[in-house]
This record gives structure tokens, sequence and C-alpha cells, in this order.
């Protein structure tokens, strides 16, 4: 039981921190701030930057996807065949593969908006730059 707890921290830490930013540019974790805030920072590479094929791709998805589904199962299966014993390690595997399955989903999602806000607002910026450079241009020539 220990071994296997122990697996499957370690497969974990691995798709976590390893796998996702490999195959498909993507990370997340949880930050701490001075206040004791937990904060938690999604962050996502562009795809043509990933040294991964298409294919490495899907294969990453299909496993996020399909581990969570699997422990599900072998929850249902602990449960109606009351082995009582079993249900904490089938658990444990549950959450930690539907933490990664949550992490990446939210990275994949929430990576596009973050880079489209930071497009709004350095166009806003230049725009502002360039009327308060016209702005200066138009009271030189006035005096």
């Amino acid at each position: 039981m220990v071994a296997i707890i122990l697996l499957l921290s370690c497969d974990f830490w691995t798709v976590k921190n390893v796998s996702g930013r490999l195959l498909v540019g993507l990370r997340w974790w949880n930050q701490v701030d001075e206040d004791g805030k937990s904060h938690w920072v999604f962050e996502s590479k562009k795809m043509h930057s990933v040294n991964a094929t298409s294919a490495e791709s899907r294969i990453f998805w299909l496993g996020l996807v399909v581990c969570p589904i699997f422990w599900i199962l072998m929850v249902v299966s602990a449960v109606f065949s009351l082995k009582i014993k079993w249900l904490a390690v089938v658990l444990m595997g549950l959450v930690l593969q539907w933490a990664n399955l949550y992490g990446y989903v939210r990275c994949k999602l929430g990576g596009k908006s973050n880079l489209r806000s930071l497009a709004k607002d350095y166009i806003g910026l230049q725009i502002f730059k360039q009327a308060m450079k016209q702005r200066g241009s138009e009271g030189e020539e006035a005096k």
C-alpha cells in the first residue's frame, strides 16, 4: 500500500513538473505570498516553441483524461466489493490524477486569456504613448 502511494506521488510529480512542460508547454503550481495567501499560477508556452509532436501532445491529453476515469472505476469497484482498506489508495490515485487534469485544463484555457489581456494592455499602452507624442508635438507647434 505504501509503495503504491509513493509511486502515485512520483507519477503526479513527473506529470506535473516534467511531462507537461516538455510535451504541451504547460505548467502550474501553488505559490504562497508574504501574507500567507495561496495563489495558483498557470503558465503556458506557445506551441511552436515546444519540442513535441502533435501525436505526443494528443497522447499526453488522452492519458490525462483516461487516468481519472480509470480511478473512478476503481473507487466504485472498491466500494461495491467492500475492500475498504484499498479505498484509501484508490482515492489517493483519483485525487492526484484529478489535480493534474484540473491544473492542465486551467493552464490550457487560462493561458490564452492571459495572453489576450497582455496583448490588449500592450496595444493600449502603445496607443497612449502615440497620443502623448502627438499632443506634445502639437503643443510645440503652437508655441
